[in-house]
């Protein structure tokens, strides 16, 4: 099953960018996925190709017009009626692994790109959207963010990366950051890769992996140690204990 990527955007010479180099621009030349960038422009109706217009109520930049983003929607569901559309906003709920997970396994993603001030806000209402952002900040347009999204998917497809573990035990992965890595030359400017990692023994190895995730996550992520460890404390039915 060929993973479908349907972008909706002002700018589709954007793409596929940088997702057509290295493992991404390789999964795309075997066909494991494929880039389909739509024009909004080309669903404007008027002489001027115009796709946006002044906020109601006053105030700087432009919005983006509902009826013109809802035809090229509705073009693209036609085309593509199986995959969820998911628009790139700063207002959305922040991109998580299990969600990339979940995107990857599927047949694909329609991502809506905005410009400008953002959507008029009745699409939202007409249309079944996902809201999705990538961080607190604020970029040019939702298409860097469609790149992030896509290039996380894509990596998780079958046959992508080199080994099918190869993501396992990544930052995220079991809600927890990485655990340092080290590489040859084992000494390097006076600093040497920790001796448990030369000795041999899996089983310290692993243990010391599970330690310094837990601790790096407690000490530079606190919101995410926070979390693991709400999930670890639940009964496993989940159902709360009676207090006596």
């Amino acid at each position: 099953m060929t993973f479908i990527a349907q972008v909706l955007t002002l700018y589709p010479e954007m793409f596929p960018g940088p997702l057509g180099m290295s493992l991404a621009g390789r999964a795309l030349n075997e066909g494991r996925w494929r880039c389909d960038p739509l024009q909004i422009r080309d669903f404007a109706t008027d002489r001027h190709r115009s796709v946006d217009d002044t906020p109601a109520g006053g105030g700087a930049g432009m919005v983006l017009r509902a009826d013109v983003v809802a035809a090229a929607i509705d073009h693209a569901a036609a085309t593509a009626p199986d995959l969820p559309l998911i628009a790139m906003t700063p207002r959305g709920r922040p991109l998580s692994q299990a969600r990339v997970r979940a995107l990857a396994a599927g047949p694909g993603v329609t991502l809506l790109c905005g410009r400008f001030e953002g959507f008029d806000e009745r699409l939202f209402e007409a249309r079944a959207i996902e809201e999705v952002s990538i961080g607190d900040y604020v970029l040019s347009g939702g298409e860097m963010g469609a790149l992030v999204l896509l290039d996380a998917c894509i990596r998780l497809l079958p046959g992508v990366m080199g080994a099918a573990s190869s993501g396992d035990e990544e930052s995220f992965e079991s809600g927890l950051l990485e655990y340092p890595h080290y590489t040859r030359p084992q000494m390097w400017e006076g600093r040497t890769i920790p001796e448990v990692l030369r000795s041999g023994d899996h089983a310290r190895i692993a243990a010391w992996r599970k330690s310094k995730a837990e601790t790096d996550t407690r000490l530079r992520r606190p919101d995410l140690w926070e979390r693991h460890e709400g999930a670890r404390v639940q009964p496993p039915s989940g159902a709360r204990r009676e207090k006596d």
